[in-house]
């Protein structure tokens, strides 16, 4: 008998995995388990009209979203519930794996994991609001892979839905290998369902991961899904999609996200079309390397078009 499957869920990449391609990416392919937004965060003169745009109900159409907090202190990440709560999102996760030093350094994301006191004071806004489902997604340190230790028992006396661990340190960002053993040992003394993220690429990939790990509740995959957008449906359903049946649904993503971006994107051809190159930087590795090249050096949406009519 076959085990059953892992639920899959989209990780969240900022300029990559914006409501356009989730709500294109649940239509044309799917698979996945819960969507995740890329993080929203408060700044001096409140929240970007792109963030608050993002988590809209209007413009999400995913059947399960977990909309994503990036803060470095409860006041902060108050602010940003009071905004999800508005718009009716009550699954909200907080981001503490974020990797980038400019951010980081401001103990920000994974910045703040060298800081337990910082870390504590920040989930104490999951207990003060029980309404919402809160999970977190986080590294194993910043500087070395066993600053998770000292969060653990504040990890688990938090009441967490879950927790998504990217066996890296911050300091590494996506370079190196994943600490596959410090991943163990961090499940071992995690007391909530946990999720595997980091280097998911093939169904290989998976199927070595869920057999390493057996306790684990789902995988989170960025990079692989939008390298191979059909990968969670081909995990799911167990086979392999024809090259004609992936086309197909490769195109008919593209031309979600085209017609959504077309609709959103007030700033002209130019701007329309540097979105949409956006949209090969990955997936370009599924198609031929020459067509995603031509691709990448069109000028005008004409030209960009044929491209893709050579796909």
């Amino acid at each position: 008998m076959d085990s059953p499957k892992l639920p899959i869920y989209l990780a969240p990449l900022q300029g990559y995995t914006e409501a356009a391609y989730r709500n294109a990416h649940t239509i044309s392919f799917g698979g996945i388990a819960e969507y995740y937004t890329p993080f929203v965060r408060y700044e001096k003169e409140g929240f970007r009209n792109k963030d608050v745009r993002e988590i809209l109900p209007i413009n999400n159409r995913v059947p399960q979203l977990r909309v994503q907090l990036f803060a470095n202190d409860a006041t902060k990440a108050e602010a940003i519930l009071k905004l999800f709560i508005e718009h009716d999102h009550h699954k909200v996760d907080i981001n503490m794996g974020c990797p980038f030093p400019m951010l980081a350094k401001r103990h920000n994301g994974s910045g703040i994991l060298p800081y337990p006191d910082e870390v504590k004071a920040l989930l104490e806004v999951v207990s003060k609001y029980p309404e919402i489902d809160f999970s977190v997604k986080m590294r194993l340190g910043w500087e070395n892979p066993n600053e998770w230790k000292a969060l653990m028992p504040i990890l688990n006396d938090t009441p967490l839905t879950q927790i998504t661990l990217h066996p890296r340190i911050g300091k590494q960002q996506y370079k190196g290998e994943v600490n596959l053993e410090a991943f163990e040992e961090f499940a071992n003394a995690c007391r909530h369902p946990l999720i595997y993220n980091g280097d998911v690429n093939t169904l290989e990939d998976m199927a070595r991961i869920a057999d390493r790990f057996k306790g684990i509740s789902g995988l989170m995959i960025g990079r692989g899904l939008l390298a191979n957008p059909a990968l969670a449906l081909e995990y799911q359903e167990d086979r392999k999609l024809s090259e004609e049946e992936f086309r197909r649904r490769l195109l008919q993503l593209h031309q979600e996200v085209l017609n959504q971006y077309t609709q959103q994107i007030e700033g002209g051809e130019a701007q329309l079309l540097n979105k949409m190159k956006t949209f090969w930087e990955y997936a370009g590795m599924a198609i031929n390397s020459k067509v995603a090249k031509r691709i990448q050096k069109s000028r005008h949406m004409d030209s960009y078009l044929q491209e893709i009519r050579n796909i």
